[in-house]
């Protein structure tokens, strides 16, 4: 095997990739910041404990791990930087009001989300912590439609559902977690066959409940209807008059509900959403309500937030036109020095040619040289053929 060669689904960023990444990264967390969030940097890994739940089943399977050969113990290489924002709030900031924290930064995955996907999404993402009024689904939905309006991917649709459904139905059918966890994979994949074998053997109306959600998709006509065939429980009502009053609040974006879509690592609890742009098929952001996850750290809080993956951002985005740069002569004198500066202080990229550098200086970006004309230092076209 070349030495050269990557693991399947890992991949370099060129240097127009790059700088198309570190723009995108630059501008949605400056966004973030002037709406009130403030960066952290969790680390590349932690104690698997930690990173990981119990009920993290899918989370789990996408997670590396490895023996800490200090402490004996088994860490793990973050698939998800959402849990890591979580306890940071929870046990270092420990604040008693509403906190806004955003993050930037690599996760690892042991298989890829999809035939598309990198095993190494740059997951860059905004949470909103101590708040359980709808107030603050309202923010983070805002703020992920104005994030993708920066990237130029607009989203095309957002899609809303609510996690309360789901669990309300099978929490009154007592399943056991099993039993759950495959309803639950087969309303993602809205496997109606599948879903209707596994529900077999479950009381009515439950079981019709579940039945209808792959259908329950569409605009905010979607709620009528649920409301109409699933189950009166005081959780389900909670849950559709929550997406009704987004859906009227938020009339200026694209939204559409879906019922069954579950997305999420299983720590979701309320609204989940799914964003998509004219450039892709797949759901280029995730987010939602996620209330429990900071109890494995010892303190209960509200929550809802959203990531997206800046490489799939990148990919699907408009490029940038590359700065030229000007190639300056070795400098010899205090004047080209002087000079050098003055540009690199206005923006300017200056490259100096190197002693005895036999390259093609297009190849490396320039397009303009710096030349003496007279006693002055002047910029013109660049003559290299």
């Amino acid at each position: 095997m070349h030495a050269w060669l990557l693991p399947e689904a890992i991949e370099d960023l060129l240097p127009a990739e790059a700088a198309q990444v570190e723009f995108l990264r630059r501008r949605l967390l400056d966004e973030f910041v002037v709406h009130g969030y403030q960066l952290v940097a969790p680390p590349l890994l932690e104690f698997a404990d930690a990173l990981l739940a119990g009920n993290d089943a899918d989370l789990n399977l996408r997670t590396f791990k490895l023996v800490d050969q200090l402490s004996g113990r088994t860490l793990a290489l973050r698939a998800d930087i959402t849990p890591q924002v979580s306890r940071i709030d929870a046990h270092l900031l420990n604040r008693a009001g509403v906190t806004r924290l955003c993050y930037c930064g690599s996760v690892l995955h042991a298989r890829p989300a999809d035939l598309l996907a990198s095993r190494e999404p740059l997951q860059i993402g905004a949470e909103l912590y101590g708040h359980a009024g709808l107030e603050a689904d309202h923010e983070v939905i805002r703020l992920l439609a104005r994030a993708l309006q920066l990237a130029d991917l607009p989203a095309s649709r957002i899609d809303l559902g609510h996690v309360g459904i789901f669990r309300a139905l099978t929490a009154g059918a007592a399943l056991p977690s099993s039993l759950d966890q495959q309803l639950f994979d087969a309303l993602q994949a809205k496997d109606v066959p599948t879903l209707r074998e596994l529900t077999a053997g479950l009381a009515e109306p439950l079981r019709e409940g579940l039945l209808a959600l792959p259908d329950l998709y569409g605009g905010a006509e979607v709620l009528a209807g649920a409301a109409a065939c699933l189950p009166a429980l005081p959780e389900i009502t909670q849950a559709l008059g929550e997406l009704q009053r987004l859906a009227d609040e938020l009339a200026d974006l694209p939204l559409s509900f879906d019922l069954a879509d579950l997305r999420g690592y299983h720590y979701h609890s309320g609204v989940v959403f799914a964003a998509y742009c004219a450039a892709s098929p797949a759901a280029v952001a995730l987010g939602g309500r996620y209330d429990s996850i900071g109890a494995r750290f010892g303190r209960v809080r509200s929550a809802t937030g959203f990531s997206l993956d800046l490489r799939t951002l990148a990919r699907l985005s408009r490029p940038r036109p590359a700065a030229g740069a000007i190639l300056a002569p070795w400098p010899g004198e205090a004047a080209l020095h002087a000079e050098i500066a003055r540009l690199r202080a206005g923006g300017e990229i200056v490259i100096v040619a190197l002693p005895g550098h036999g390259g093609n200086w297009r190849e490396a970006g320039c397009d303009r040289q710096l030349a003496r004309r007279g006693d002055q230092w002047i910029v013109e076209p660049l003559k290299e053929d």
